[in-house]
């Protein structure tokens, strides 16, 4: 496998986590700036997260999890 082809994986496996995040978190019925308070962050590094252009710690992608009362499977889901 190539390099580049080792980058695309990784990034749509982001892509996809975040877009994971947002579905939940929409669904849960917060917005980014309660959820971004909840879990200790500012509100820009959720949006970067959500856009799949920030790159979320695993201890991160848990308090989202824990503050949005899902498994963290829930927001692993879909990712090769």
């Amino acid at each position: 496998m190539s390099r580049h082809h080792n980058f695309n994986m990784k990034d749509s496996r982001i892509k996809i986590l975040a877009s994971n995040i947002k579905a939940e978190r929409n669904r849960k019925g917060f917005t980014q700036s309660e959820l971004s308070e909840y879990i200790n962050i500012s509100e820009s590094s959720m949006s970067l997260i959500e856009r799949g252009i920030q790159t979320p710690s695993i201890f991160v992608v848990h308090d989202i999890a824990r503050v949005l009362s899902i498994d963290i499977n829930d927001l692993l889901k879909d990712i090769p």
